[in-house]
């Protein structure tokens, strides 16, 4: 493909000019809307067309989609604080719409320039992912795989534009090695197998299946799998003159997870107060409950962890941004790993003040199934259960930062 050519064809952003401060307003004045449609939004499984067409028009899918390609190039903090406003409205469409257009900053980091022209020639890029290698791939004589599987899990689908997962492939040494792939809108289905799960109903996460798919030689990437991905000497950074570009992937995937537990424990805050406002305490004297010193205590111990647990996942974010503007050596495992152990420390505190303070005081009335802290309460539940958090969050990272800063060099700060 003529790629100077595909570049020229492609969208420009449609208000080339927009910044971020404008995103986060307009997430937050789609959370009125948002709120409302909760119970609408996990009957269907996924958020509805009218805001799917509302979060198109605000440009929320090319917030991390390179300018080069007609995205808003807008950095990786826009994108999480949107994420995090969406999930305070509504965690299963923050969860959907945050799962589906982060993999605009992979896409853009590790692809080529000819495979990006291809790829974000829409402009709008919603791209779900999984990290478990699943299904077959079989090597063509003309440049393509045949990939045929089955991927659980793929928040995002019902609007996304490409798919992106992983394959195991002869890795050339007698063994097999990860290869990760984008397959287009037209070479998968997408299954009917969401909405039964304790929580995230919303979350678009339906199963993704692809049936004998030709794939491109450069929509993929042997031996590389997402979690581990080193894009310092990727495409990115140097095609889009963006350092942001050329990140460790690992400490980012873990900073989505940990921003949509903040904008979800800020919802269930919301809530918590909007009772206090309104609702008595159940003794005498009767009084209401934003004047009881014990509902100040439960309510004021939530707003500081969930208060604290933003502020660690912003910092995170400026210590990301600023490790990809340092020379690449710069950005060492042990530093992706100690971003990573921030994030987890963020979600345990979300957590903790929604599970411990907020719910179990809102009172059994609050908590009925399909009332705001119930749903907070069953999302964050579900977070945890999913692989970043319960597997690479809970245990693997961990261990690997106490290897690596036990017997690595010594780390100066970052």
């Amino acid at each position: 493909m003529d790629t100077e050519s595909a570049v020229g064809t492609a969208p420009s952003p449609p208000e080339p000019d927009v910044g971020p401060d404008a995103f986060v307003a307009r997430a937050r004045a789609l959370a009125p809307k948002l709120v409302e449609r909760q119970a609408d939004t996990e009957r269907r499984t996924f958020y509805a067309p009218d805001i799917h067409e509302e979060f198109r028009r605000a440009g929320f899918y090319r917030i991390l989609v390179p300018r080069r390609f007609g995205g808003h190039q807008s950095g990786v903090e826009t994108f999480l604080r949107v994420t995090m406003e969406l999930a305070r409205a509504c965690p299963s469409t923050g969860w959907m719409y945050c799962l589906g257009a982060t993999h605009a900053l992979p896409a853009a980091s590790l692809f080529d320039a000819a495979a990006q022209a291809e790829i974000f020639a829409g402009g709008d890029f919603i791209c779900p992912a999984t990290i478990t290698p699943g299904g077959s791939a079989e090597r063509l004589g003309d440049g393509h795989w045949r990939i045929s599987g089955t991927w659980r899990y793929c928040s995002g689908s019902p609007y996304a534009t490409h798919f992106m997962a992983h394959v195991m492939v002869p890795d050339g040494d007698g063994g097999q090695a990860p290869m990760l792939f984008i397959a287009p809108r037209d070479r998968w289905r997408r299954l009917d197998d969401w909405g039964r799960q304790l929580g995230l109903r919303g979350s678009g996460s339906h199963g993704i299946t692809l049936r004998g798919a030709r794939i491109p030689d450069r929509f993929t990437l042997p031996g590389t799998h997402l979690s581990e991905a080193d894009a310092s000497s990727a495409p990115g950074r140097y095609l889009h003159g963006d350092p942001q570009y050329g990140g460790a992937q690992f400490g980012f995937m873990l900073l989505e997870v940990a921003a949509l537990a903040v904008g979800m424990a800020r919802g269930a805050l919301d809530a918590y107060a909007d009772l206090m406002r309104t609702r008595p305490v159940v003794l005498t004297p009767s009084v209401r409950r934003a004047d009881d010193p014990d509902h100040q205590l439960w309510y004021g111990e939530a707003a500081g962890m969930v208060t604290t647990a933003e502020a660690a996942v912003l910092n995170a974010v400026q210590q990301w941004s600023g490790l990809c503007a340092r020379p690449p050596a710069d950005f060492t495992r042990a530093r992706d790993l100690a971003i990573a152990a921030i994030c987890r420390e963020a979600i345990r505190l979300c957590w903790s003040a929604v599970e411990g303070r907020l719910f179990p005081t809102a009172g059994s009335s609050a908590v009925r199934h399909g009332e705001r802290i119930e749903r907070v309460w069953r999302d964050l539940s579900t977070l945890h259960s999913h692989a970043g958090v319960g597997v690479l969050l809970a245990a693997v990272t961990p261990r690997e930062l106490a290897r690596a800063l036990v017997n690595g060099p010594a780390e100066g700060p970052s």
